[in-house]
């Protein structure tokens, strides 16, 4: 920890670029806090999550203020989604369109919030579902805030956020917030970065993928839609002897719809080869419909702030779906994404590291990307090419925890090939001994939602047949946060999940000891944006399994795997069951990319880990 505050210091003192991993029990947020503290100037720390988010905010960074005794202001900064909007609440509240009783019940909830909340974050109130339809209508976005224009601007959560953010010393922000307000001056906040000094990124192995999203473009049909329903309620407002204005916006919301509806199945990607006429017909009316509903916004445009507003979101919006169809630039890939009720059109640029290396370029400061997963066995060029950090200062620290006796890495022997027909029975079949044998008390982690409910399904089953009367929770049946919260209270659970609970998720003591992993996590090959950039690299003679797919799905290993060993007195089993661990050559740069468990093929030998362990409990 000392070691990695010298080097967060000196790359302040100089101005210079540092990529550290610290392994989970380094503390890693103390070792970039206290210099950042001490050798002053604007400091900006963004985080991958919400959660780390509030965690620094409210506990870290006023602990390492207080032990340090300096007089340090912070602030807190999220995107305006996470904050009340007065104007939208109210026109919800007079609007009174819910989905049914208790979301009207949740408006009422909020709007008593509003009234004694300094801050308007709804993170502090938890009488209201995340999840509750009512935020969606009680917050602003990009597309419908007024902004100036607006009649409640001196009463706004989101410019007061602002304004503390940009009076204060420390500002905490996420890395979405980031690009989308810092880095690309979306939303008349780029003075923020001129002023800093200090840029610091925790989790910041998700950088690639965050600014992949933020350097593109893309339009989907929730902004249509959204746009329609604004629309629909600025004209009730301010021109309702204006009935065209209705109509049309309910034939736009029927054209982005029917361009849904134009692609079967969801949760799937396509790149735009790969989509069915159908699609090119529902967009060409979608983009007739667009232009129609702009003419008439343009013809109400001066009876309000609000339709002014809509009719600039819709020139807007024109604007970029003229831009995805006609697109065809070397460097970026165009591609479309399906959701069960909505689609987004998506161009990406094939490779970030020439764009984030000119963002950061200009006013000389320290830029310090830190993690506990950014290295391939001690290797840090594939994220340095990845973001253009070629020369920048490395380090590497592992866990201090004692992973040979706190921890075992089990592989199972004679599991079929990940691709067949038969792999998650497989999985299924050599898990059960071993979450018997913990007693619950395991995270089961899979690569794609359908191995995850197959999973779920046949533990589920078994857990009947056999009578282990212990809960078995699925993702998606509440949110992370609720699944999490239920799965530490009951200490005896088995959590069958995917991609969202491989990081970010701390559960400490007996209530985790046992964490599953399906396969490696390979990104799917038929992805667009990676077959793109595999096609690419090919062409360009490089090995693209080597040097992009395998340093990616290392990563994301370790970051699953250290969901197991949370705290010193923390014990468990690993079990990795995609046997190219053992049978293909690059396996050996995943284990030894992972903490120095024991390891095992055994089934005897993990569960006797567990009997162990309870042996040296019950002596205890």
């Amino acid at each position: 920890q000392v070691e990695m505050a010298r080097r967060v210091t000196q790359a302040i003192r100089e101005r210079g670029t540092v990529v550290l991993e610290a392994g989970t029990g380094v503390g890693k947020t103390a070792a970039y806090l206290v210099p950042a503290l001490l050798e002053g100037g604007k400091v900006i720390v963004s985080t991958g999550t919400k959660t780390l988010q509030d965690q620094l905010f409210h506990r870290d960074l006023p602990a390492v203020r207080a032990a340090l005794a300096v007089p340090v202001s912070i602030a807190l900064l999220k995107g305006r989604a996470n904050y009340v909007c007065p104007y939208h609440l109210e026109r919800a509240q007079h609007e009174g369109r819910f989905l049914n009783r208790e979301e009207a019940g949740h408006i009422r909830t909020i709007a008593r919030f509003a009234k004694s909340t300094r801050t308007g974050d709804k993170a502090e109130l938890a009488a209201v579902p995340e999840d509750s339809g009512a935020w969606a209508q009680a917050t602003s976005t990009r597309d419908n805030c007024l902004g100036q224009d607006c009649p409640h601007y001196k009463q706004c959560f989101v410019v007061a956020a602002r304004r503390d953010a940009m009076t204060a010393d420390v500002v905490v922000v996420n890395h979405h917030l980031f690009f989308a307000d810092v880095m690309l001056r979306d939303d008349g906040l780029g003075e923020l970065l001129p002023a800093c000094n200090t840029v610091i990124f925790d989790e910041a192995h998700q950088l690639p993928e965050t600014a992949s999203l933020f350097f593109g473009e893309n339009v989907s049909t929730s902004q249509l839609l959204d746009l329609a329903r604004d629309a629909r309620m600025e004209g009730l407002a301010a021109a309702k002897d204006f009935a065209e204005l209705p109509e049309g916006a309910r034939t736009l919301e029927k054209a982005a719809r029917d361009l849904r509806l134009a692609i079967s199945g969801e949760n799937a990607r396509f790149s735009a080869s790969q989509l069915p006429p159908a699609f090119h017909e529902a967009l060409e009316k979608v983009a007739g419909e667009l232009d129609h509903f702009g003419k008439l916004l343009e013809s109400q445009a001066e009876r309000s702030e609000g339709l002014e507003h809509c009719w600039r979101r819709a020139q807007e919006l024109q604007l970029v779906l003229k831009h995805w169809r006609a697109v065809d630039e070397p460097g970026l890939v165009r591609w479309v994404e399906v959701f069960s009720q909505a689609l987004s059109m998506n161009a990406t640029p094939l490779f970030i590291a020439d764009i984030f290396k000119k963002q950061m370029e200009g006013h000389p400061r320290a830029w310090i990307f830190t993690s506990a997963t950014l290295a391939v066995e001690s290797d840090f060029s594939h994220y340095c090419s990845e973001l253009g950090l070629q020369g920048a200062d490395t380090g590497c620290w592992g866990s201090p925890f004692d992973y040979p006796n706190q921890a075992l890495l089990y592989a199972p022997q004679g599991l079929p090939d990940p691709n067949s027909r038969e792999y998650n029975d497989a999985v299924a079949a050599a898990a059960w001994p071993l979450i018997h044998a913990s007693r619950g008390r395991a995270f089961v982690l899979c690569t794609s939602l359908r191995a995850m409910r197959r999973i779920h399904e046949l533990l589920k089953a078994r857990f009947e047949e056999e009578g282990f009367d212990h809960p078995l929770l699925l993702q998606g049946e509440g949110s992370k946060s609720e699944l999490l919260a239920r799965f530490r209270r009951l200490g005896n659970a088995v959590l069958v999940a995917s991609q969202s609970f491989w990081e970010g998720v701390d559960v400490r003591g007996e209530a985790l000891q046992l964490v599953i992993i399906d396969k490696l996590p390979f990104a799917p090959p038929d992805d667009p944006v990676l077959a793109a950039r595999i096609e690419h690299m090919k062409k360009a003679g490089r090995n693209a399994f080597m040097e992009y797919q395998l340093p990616r799905a290392v990563i994301s290993v370790k970051q699953g795997a250290g969901r197991l060993i949370r705290d010193e007195s923390d014990r468990g089993v690993l079990m990795l069951c995609d046997p190219r661990l053992i049978t293909k050559p690059y396996g050996k740069r995943v284990w030894r990319s992972l903490p120095p468990m024991r390891r095992t093929r055994e089934a005897d030998e993990a569960v006797a880990f567990f009997e162990t362990a309870e042996a040296g409990d019950a002596l205890a």
